[in-house]
């Protein structure tokens, strides 16, 4: 690997260890609570969300994944976002979404990696899948002691139009950062939303974190990997 002018980071299952099923299984009651007064229950809620979000995986960049979200999950639960209940979901995304820090894992280099990406390369970007809104990236980056500040983009579902697994995903955030692909390392936990998407989108270096692991077996990744601890190491050698 060589010097690069970009280091983009996933977060779910790499700057925040996580099993996803544990963690989204665990914060869907708290929404669930949340979004009562609707008169959506939490058999309804589930299926809506993940409804919205498939929706947003299939965006085909014609708007925000915020928009299309909202226009299925109004579809699925006949529930207008005009109700207010898109600010109620992003007072929770700031407030008792914090509560959902107990189904993930702590990273205590975290902080570490992302200081050390600053030196090896000019922009740091957070690659995390743009299916929360900015007020829930914000609250997940605080989880391992990181914020928005950080990092020179952090995309969200309200600035962003494509979705992982999707390339125009990593070719997008290439774009606004105004770097070419293969200027770029990204490092990730996935086989293929991280490695292969990215892979397709002309990003040929990519560092698959093994620590959280989520397997690919149509796109295994036979490039470089390592735990996170391993991924210190190799940013102290890039930045030196």
């Amino acid at each position: 690997m060589g010097k690069y002018k970009a280091i983009l980071f996933d977060m779910d299952g790499t700057l925040l260890p996580m099993d996803m099923h544990k963690f989204t299984s665990g914060y869907f009651k708290f929404l669930a609570v949340k979004l009562a007064p609707f008169g959506i229950s939490a058999e309804k809620l589930v299926p809506a969300i993940w409804d919205g979000t498939g929706a947003m995986v299939k965006n085909d960049g014609s708007v925000t994944n915020d928009v299309m979200f909202w226009k299925r999950f109004e579809e699925v639960t006949g529930i207008p976002a005009a109700t207010g209940i898109k600010d109620v979901c992003d007072d929770f995304y700031s407030n008792e979404f914090m509560q959902a820090k107990q189904f993930t894992e702590e990273n205590p280099l975290a902080v570490e990696a992302v200081r050390l990406a600053h030196k090896a390369a000019p922009i740091v970007a957070l690659a995390t899948n743009p299916i929360f809104p900015m007020c829930g990236q914000r609250s997940r980056m605080g989880w391992v002691g990181l914020s928005e500040s950080d990092f020179d983009l952090v995309t969200s579902y309200e600035t962003d139009s494509f979705c992982k697994p999707n390339p125009n995903y990593f070719t997008s955030v290439c774009e606004r950062l105004g770097v070419k692909p293969e200027e770029c390392l990204m490092v990730g936990n996935d086989e293929g939303e991280d490695m292969y998407a990215a892979s397709l989108a002309g990003i040929k270096d990519c560092y698959l974190v093994t620590d959280t692991m989520i397997e690919n077996p149509k796109h295994p990744w036979n490039g470089p990997r390592g735990t996170f601890a391993e991924l210190i190491e190799l940013l102290k050698g890039l930045s030196e």
